[in-house]
């Protein structure tokens, strides 16, 4: 499993098609983290001022785009280059913030 920052009206936008962020096109990968504790801290570094903020839990091996682990020896991010095929998808998670607006937790989205 790999996990994905995602702001809630980006991933609601068009549910008819595979999700695709603008740094498919910019930068040719979808940006993902390995485990929870790090989407929760990319959450907390970069989105804190997005208020409805989820965390899509995706099926690495149900993509049909590749999936390399790329980065440094101490920092290795999994990079999706093509589009997350919604089917892929196994749970989408918000994140639930402390009262100084840091990004603690992951809760089902509802």
């Amino acid at each position: 499993m790999i996990f994905h920052v995602v702001p809630a009206d980006e991933w609601t936008a068009d549910t008819e098609r595979p999700y695709a962020p603008a740094s498919l096109a910019t930068e040719g990968f979808v940006h993902c983290s390995g485990d929870e504790p790090a989407a929760l801290a990319i959450a907390d570094a970069l989105f804190r001022a997005v208020p409805e903020l989820l965390v899509l839990q995706i099926d690495d091996a149900a993509l049909d785009a590749e999936v390399r682990w790329e980065g440094s020896q101490d920092a290795r991010f999994p990079h999706v280059y093509g589009p997350i095929e919604r089917h892929a998808v196994t749970s989408v998670l918000a994140v639930r913030r402390d009262a100084d607006g840091r990004a603690r937790e992951l809760t089902p989205w509802a």
